[in-house]
């Protein structure tokens, strides 16, 4: 990342079905061996068998929208796919044709920071790229593709990336109703008359037992780190002492941004308790806090790249990021092996420098849907546990690791897959194609009807 590349190339879909056979078999042992998940659970899985039974006949085209509050979804995903959808399928008389697969669509940043052999997998698991923050043609055309013609109905985040907590949805992107109805647009022009479908896919984690221990273990490393004065903690800390002890950790964390980027970066924040001439609530003044300390690492960013700084907080990190990725793979440097070293080595600045800029971003990314009450609305271990693990999140980026496969494991859970009432888009179709200006409104609408589901997925 600190040198400047050629173009991101597309990695095409290249199904492998031994390879899925073979992912089938490891994966539970993988859960076991690899994950803290313990037991999957899922409802409404007849309403999924006989969609499926209806897309192997012909009859539909459908996208799976899943909720994606951790990195394990996909494979939770693959669990419902090859072990409990087959078995309540059997249940109901309800034939399928094996593998019960999905082809997926996938950031193409994920392969940077997880490895080439991801985008491999990725690929002959029938998975096809997106690079999210601009017009991806050619990663749009081949999803395209497989929504009209794959062998497999289609899977995707509307989300577009983790959040890190299993009761708030963040914004949702409108790729998926707009690729939706192009689906349907595609169907018709070539003559076929498939009913296409989205289909809200919840997931919730919980944990088997309450890790309050391990919570308050991680709060001391973190306490520590920050340079926080250490106080001996109670064997069996109550609620309201680490609760107390976590929103002084959050206050101490801002407080070290807030120095940072005004020091350095000749920022102006608002005070600690005081907004608009007013003592607030601490809860409150810790949620403006982090928004404000949020928008200026953001227009730091935006500034360097010549960025407007407009959209809600998703907007304006994709847009970061694909700022930073044609920085960094460049087009002019298709052919790198004939540049001269002194244009090698000014890309390579240039390089550089964008990542250090996207860095700033990545900060934000981990607190896109915190809103400051998460905990205080309804206090569980849960909420707690998530909370924590996000703030452990920006300590990690701080010191400069990246990878969130290393995130600490703070207890065995559970996971529940709730399928949704599936949202027609053929029916909508018709107002979609009367005009440019419905066609917006068209999207707009069932990207807010399918966020309204997916929030009652998880509640």
């Amino acid at each position: 990342m600190y040198q400047a590349q050629p173009p991101l190339e597309f990695i095409p879909p290249a199904f492998n079905p031994l390879l899925l056979k073979f992912v089938h078999l490891l994966l539970p042992n993988w859960l076991q061996w690899k994950t803290s998940i313990i037991t999957i659970e899922a409802e409404n899985v007849e309403v999924l068998a006989d969609l499926y039974s209806q897309f192997q006949s012909g009859n539909i085209r459908f996208m799976l929208a899943f909720r994606h509050p951790k990195i394990d979804d996909p494979l939770c995903l693959t669990y419902l796919f090859s072990q409990l959808l087959p078995k309540v399928a059997k249940q109901k008389n309800i034939a399928l044709q094996s593998p019960v697969h999905a082809h997926f669509i996938y950031d193409r940043g994920i392969p940077l920071w997880a490895g080439k052999h991801i985008g491999w997998l990725a690929a002959n698991l029938g998975g096809t790229p997106i690079q999210r923050g601009k017009a991806d043609w050619t990663g749009l055309r081949s999803a395209r593709d497989l929504y009209m013609n794959g062998q497999f109905p289609m899977a995707a985040a509307p989300e577009g990336a983790t959040n890190g907590l299993s009761e708030i949805i963040s914004p949702l992107e409108p790729g998926i109703s707009q690729m939706s109805f192009w689906c349907a647009e595609d169907l018709q022009k070539a003559g076929r008359n498939e009913e296409v479908l989205i289909v809200p896919i919840g997931i919730k984690y919980s944990y088997i037992n309450e890790p309050w221990g391990a919570i308050a273990n991680l709060l001391t490393e973190l306490e520590a780190a920050s340079g926080l004065n250490i106080q001996s903690a109670n064997n069996a800390p109550s609620f309201e002492v680490l609760y107390s002890r976590l929103l002084a950790l959050a206050e101490h964390l801002l407080s070290i941004m807030e120095q940072f980027y005004t020091r350095f970066y000749h920022q102006t924040l608002p005070d600690k308790k005081i907004i608009n001439g007013e003592i607030i609530d601490r809860n409150e003044a810790l949620a403006y806090r982090l928004q404000s300390v949020m928008n200026v690492a953001l227009f730091i960013a935006e500034q360097y790249f010549d960025l407007p700084s407009r959209g809600n907080w998703n907007d304006r990190c994709r847009r970061l990021e694909q700022a930073g990725w044609n920085y960094i793979f460049r087009e002019d440097f298709k052919d790198i092996k004939s540049l001269s070293t002194i244009d090698k080595s000014l890309g390579d600045r240039i390089a550089e420098e964008a990542y250090v800029r996207m860095w700033h971003m990545r900060l934000v990314e981990s607190f896109v849907a915190v809103s400051g009450t998460y905990i205080r609305e309804k206090p569980t271990v849960e909420r707690f546990a998530e909370t924590t693990l996000i703030l452990w999140d920006m300590v990690n980026k701080i010191k400069g690791n990246k990878n969130p496969l290393q995130r600490p494991e703070l207890g065995k859970q559970k996971v529940k897959i709730t399928v949704g009432k599936p949202i027609s888009v053929s029916e909508r179709y018709p107002t979609y194609k009367a005009s440019r200006v419905d066609a917006r409104q068209a999207v707009a609408e069932l990207t807010s009807d399918l966020q309204q589901v997916l929030e009652g997925l998880v509640t």
